[in-house]
């Protein structure tokens, strides 16, 4: 039952926030890679932002040969305006995407669940009657916890209608991808911000006392003194999230908290492999100056034993 495997993340989502660093609250740009970004010592950062960790995996076992001819057609892919040159943006664009795979292929996985009528989109009568169906004809009544389910179900018609921009009803696939993952979207993090003050304001006044603050990550055992992590949070609160001083945090000092002005790695990343690869310095790349810079962008069995032989001369 979909409406069961919904509680069920409501409840790790509540078990992954009851930590003692807070940070699970924060939407972090992940990195792009594991790995060091030092050329100096190998590309597989450079690999892994261009292509996306798991299919840098598959390249890592070609010959330089397979490599280079698919990384050719994915130049091909790359260059949109099909102008002959990668610029900036259009690099951007790409390492953005293939970071984002997860998330695309999280939404494939439940797509098939909610378009019950095949026709590439999902009505919000679709998901909630998918999800929550059965219980809706019961008004809830047969379950323990009615108003959270109640709750739950605002909450989902709220966000759903947040990430319909065009207001029809109906999610489109990136649509649907803003509601399953709304910190990924500009236009959705109100939404965000407005879930998080829910989650923690516990007298339902709008805004997260240091009380409310410090409730929503440590329970204090009976007769137990507190962490000194806990301390560090109580000075966090007063000192670096209320920035106003009024004892509260209100909607904007909670965005500032949990979706912090970040650096922006696919765009330093773009912009480094066209600093290394633009031989005649235009600001923009060809397929020949990027087959000529090949090991950068992509890996094969050849860079890879090379790699190998390095580590070991190093481990001698």
């Amino acid at each position: 039952m979909l409406l069961k495997s919904l509680a069920s993340l409501y409840v790790l989502a509540a078990v992954a926030f009851a930590v003692p660093a807070q940070e699970k609250r924060i939407h972090h740009n992940p990195d792009l890679s594991d790995h060091a970004h030092n050329d100096g010592q190998g590309y597989k950062y450079d690999h892994e932002a261009f292509l996306g960790k798991e299919e840098a995996k598959t390249f890592d076992q070609l010959t330089p040969e397979e490599s280079k001819d698919r990384l050719a057609k994915i130049v091909d892919r790359i260059d949109t305006d099909k102008d002959g040159y990668i610029n900036h943006a259009e690099l951007h664009y790409w390492i953005k995407h293939r970071q984002r795979r997860y998330i695309e292929e999280n939404v494939n996985k439940h797509w098939k669940d909610y378009d019950k009528n095949n026709d590439n989109k999902i009505a919000w009568e679709e998901y909630k009657n998918t999800t929550y169906g059965f219980y809706l004809a019961e008004d809830f009544d047969d379950i323990e916890d009615k108003a959270t389910y109640k709750s739950m179900l605002t909450r989902d018609e709220r966000r759903f209608k947040s990430a319909d921009r065009d207001r029809d009803g109906v999610a489109t696939r990136e649509e649907f991808t803003a509601f399953l993952h709304p910190e990924e979207y500009d236009h959705m993090k109100d939404v965000v911000v407005q879930e998080t003050i829910e989650d923690i304001d516990k007298n339902g006044d709008g805004k997260i006392n240091l009380d409310e603050y410090i409730g929503d990550m440590y329970t204090p055992e009976s007769g137990e003194s507190e962490p000194e992590w806990v301390l560090t949070e109580r000075k966090h609160f007063s000192e670096i999230r209320d920035s106003n001083k009024d004892g509260y945090l209100d909607a904007g000092e909670v965005a500032h908290w949990i979706l912090p002005g970040e650096v922006d790695h696919a765009d330093n990343e773009a912009k480094h492999l066209i600093h290394e690869t633009d031989t005649n310095k235009d600001e923009k790349i060809t397929k020949k100056e990027i087959l000529a810079n090949w090991n950068m962008f992509v890996g094969s069995q050849a860079t890879n034993y090379g790699e190998d032989l390095t580590k070991r001369h190093d481990e001698l």
